[in-house]
């Protein structure tokens, strides 16, 4: 995407999870920020929206259904897609975040296939 910036937040508790994403994006040409928690994911969207949002089902402070739903109902110009990430089996909250506004879902653990098909998808690559 020449002269285009796609930028991601990733939203998980987990180090770890935040550091293998990252990866994976930067590697699709996306410019990453990270957030451990809910709260701290909404400051960062009001200061400067992301095209993209991976948020965990169980983040703190905020849970990521909770997340989800607070971002669609702040009356920001920009809409992000939002893609909500859940263990696998659990189609209970995964349907929650469907109604409170996430675009799509992935299944935990996912892997680089996983987030080039589900952005593939969303229409971001």
């Amino acid at each position: 995407m020449a002269g285009s910036t796609k930028r991601c937040l990733i939203v998980d508790e987990s180090a770890v999870v935040r550091k293998a994403a990252r990866r994976i994006l930067e590697d699709l040409d996306f410019l990453v920020q990270e957030a451990e928690d809910g709260t701290r994911a909404l400051e960062m969207c009001a200061a400067s929206m992301p095209s993209v949002i991976f948020v965990d089902e169980e983040i703190p402070i905020l849970n990521g259904v909770a997340f989800v739903a607070s971002l669609r109902t702040a009356g920001v110009a920009e809409r992000p897609k939002a893609v909500f990430c859940a263990r696998e089996g659990d189609t209970v909250t995964i349907a929650r975040a469907m109604r409170a506004g996430a675009d799509g879902y992935l299944v935990k653990p996912y892997d680089r296939l996983a987030i080039t098909a589900k952005l593939e998808d969303i229409g971001l690559i």
